[in-house]
């Protein structure tokens, strides 16, 4: 159609095998939402033929793919306050607080932090989805910290590619329950939809996926650990099962906290109250830039509601994780 992006590739080597739509969003970098959506409409040719998005992809195909233009958005921007800690033509890298939703869902149809992003930037609609322009990774409502936006067509694709590749660096920091014996670790457990409630995720040893966390302990804080954590994988909910699963929850998580969350809400120990929120904070992001392939670091200091928990304020202990430690040992996990 005319007005239409058209992009045309012939399939490599790594095609063998995969579906369609998984190989398009890999070669291509957009969603695999948006390429489904495109195959569903007919605006995907492989060798001059409408495939499904199921069919299988093989080298040495000549695939199209024709883009319709932007349509223009439905979400109304709100002018939310962000906290922008780092801004250029291409990125936008910001400081989400807890409690704000990142995109719309059931039940937050506004007040999102893509309704504040479209207060703060105009031109974003037309990048990525309709519902989450800009949008290629998100943080929980209750976790904190930093979070990265693109800006343009290229930089969220090279940033997609990034995520689904491993390449970007997420570190965070979390407070748990009970004291974590050994000074770091790696927990390795499959995760996937927990069976009866599916609003939950769970350790699953059939049928959940590979997910890995590295933690360090910076400091122990009576009945409490403070953890920076790094996850080599990127499953939903990923460091509140893990750490769940391994018998120290995040300080605050009603959805993973179990009876410990529930003791502590009575008993306390020497700290008063409860948290809000559940304290899990993504301190640090590391990324290549999508146009000049620099390697960049963001960090977003502790907020107030968490360094309140902790004895001397923040925690001084910066030193990045090394190679990954030992699996945790006698818990199924390993």
């Amino acid at each position: 159609m005319s007005g239409d992006d058209i992009r045309e590739l012939i399939a490599d080597a790594s095609a063998g095998g995969l579906r369609l739509d998984r190989y398009l969003t890999t070669a291509t970098g957009l969603p695999r939402s948006q390429i489904q959506r495109l195959i569903k409409a007919g605006l995907v040719l492989v060798d001059g033929r409408r495939p499904k998005a199921s069919a299988t992809a093989h080298p040495g195909q000549q695939i199209s793919l024709s883009i319709p233009p932007p349509q223009p958005s439905t979400l109304t921007p709100e002018p939310i306050p962000i906290d922008i800690l780092y801004e250029d033509t291409d990125l936008l890298v910001l400081n989400k607080p807890a409690g704000l939703v990142v995109h719309p869902a059931p039940g937050h149809q506004a007040g999102t932090l893509v309704h504040a992003i479209l207060y703060h930037c105009p031109d974003l609609p037309g990048i990525g989805e309709e519902r989450r322009p800009g949008i290629v990774h998100r943080l929980d409502k209750e976790t904190s910290g930093v979070m990265v936006v693109a800006k343009t067509d290229t930089a969220m694709a090279s940033l997609a590619t990034q995520f689904k590749g491993r390449r970007v660096k997420k570190t965070y920091i979390a407070l748990v329950h009970g004291e974590v014996k050994q000074p770091e670790g790696q927990i390795v457990a499959d995760i996937g939809r927990h069976e009866r409630d599916r609003k939950r995720m769970a350790v699953r040893t059939r049928k959940g996926r590979e997910a890995v966390t590295i933690y360090r302990v910076m400091k122990r804080l009576d009945s409490l650990t403070l953890l920076q954590l790094q996850p080599h994988t990127g499953r939903t909910h990923q460091i509140r099962v893990h750490l769940s699963a391994i018998g120290h929850p995040v300080v605050g998580d009603k959805l993973y906290g179990g009876t410990k969350e529930k003791r502590f809400k009575v008993h306390g120990s020497r700290f008063t109250g409860k948290a809000e929120r559940h304290l899990l904070h993504a301190w640090k992001l590391g990324l290549f830039h999508p146009r000049t392939d620099e390697w960049m670091e963001f960090e977003a200091p502790l907020p107030p509601d968490f360094t309140t928990w902790l004895d001397a304020g923040p925690p001084t202990d910066t030193s990045p994780l090394g190679s990954p430690p030992p699996a945790v040992q006698g818990l199924g996990l390993g």
